[in-house]
């Protein structure tokens, strides 16, 4: 498996927007390219997630496209990927506790997520000294971030993808409880009933960087998620955003090649919401459209490197 290396960010975008941003770069040594075809991911994450959600996925998506490069001429190059938290998720939650708190604790609009994304690429803030504009930019986005790739590009000066992959784009949620009393508690949960199907490396990911200690009742030692359950309630009570971007998807599918990657078992979107945004929403012009199981990182990786490797030709129906 390749090696990823990581550096880590903080953008400040104020005033344009009143929230820190935590962005992450990541490359593979040995694999990384300036030519001007290489293409720069930028990946946006579900709600709920973080940004070390994507690891696995791009640690499956360079070996993959590593093995291609070494058996034929289905390749690309890839100059590095960055990712962009939600302002209200992760370790950006923690950084923005204070104005979370004052300015949006019922509403988080995922239009400000979709702010957020714009004020980094078009570089609205300081914290980040690389000019995106000029960069090959391909954006990846899940459930939520599908949608904030969308709304970004609504904003000026516009962003340029040159091609979108949009993984369960506009599903919903499901309450979960966000505290323990200890971490081992917590990873006992994970891995024993919340998260068991999931990949290990996922599992390992969100005890690492989707919890934060925190003092709870009667000054006792405990664990929460970064993104709690009030935090992400917050998310989850603007519909705005999801219908916005809804209305400009088929648009969008006009401008940027979009390829949409649904989860192979319907729990999250049903079968028949899937087909009306397939054929409505998008109205049939999605590149391709491709099934992958959502906890296989190697699925979902496969069904990107389908995307990247033709990312303007259209394709039959994968199942992953």
């Amino acid at each position: 498996m390749p090696r990823i290396e990581s550096e880590s960010f903080i953008f400040d975008p104020r005033p344009h927007l009143p929230l820190l941003i935590s962005v992450k770069r990541y490359w593979s040594p040995g694999f990384e390219s300036t030519d001007e075809d290489a293409i720069t991911l930028v990946l946006m994450h579900a709600t709920g997630s973080h940004n070390e959600s994507w690891e696995p996925v791009l640690e499956e998506l360079y070996s993959v496209n590593g093995t291609a490069s070494s058996i034929s001429k289905y390749s690309f190059k890839i100059r590095e990927a960055w990712a962009i938290e939600c302002p209200n998720h992760g370790s950006a939650a923690a950084l923005n506790e204070e104005a979370l708190r004052s300015r949006y604790q019922f509403v988080f609009p995922w239009a400000d997520y979709a702010r957020a994304v714009h004020l980094v690429l078009t570089g609205f803030g300081k914290g980040i000294d690389v000019d995106f504009r000029s960069r090959r930019l391909v954006a990846v986005g899940h459930s939520m971030g599908a949608v904030a790739a969308i709304l970004a590009r609504t904003y000026q000066p516009s962003i340029s993808w040159s091609t979108a992959i949009l993984i369960e784009p506009l599903i919903l949620a499901h309450e979960r409880r966000d505290m323990w009393s200890s971490h081992e508690e917590a990873e006992n949960q994970f891995r024993d009933n919340l998260l068991k199907d999931w990949d290990p490396r996922i599992i390992d990911l969100y005890l690492k960087y989707g919890l934060r200690e925190t003092p709870t009742a009667g000054n006792a030692a405990g664990v929460a998620l970064k993104c709690t359950k009030s935090l992400e309630a917050a998310t989850w009570r603007d519909t705005t955003g999801r219908i916005e971007a809804l209305g400009h998807l088929s648009a969008f599918c006009n401008d940027v090649p979009t390829h949409a990657v649904f989860g192979s078992i319907s729990d999250f979107l049903p079968a028949k919401n899937r087909d009306l945004l397939v054929k409505q929403g998008a109205a049939g012009k999605f590149k391709t459209v491709t099934e992958a199981v959502q906890t296989n990182p190697q699925a979902i990786a496969e069904s990107m490197w389908i995307a990247l490797i033709h990312p303007s030709s259209s394709y039959a129906k994968a199942k992953l």
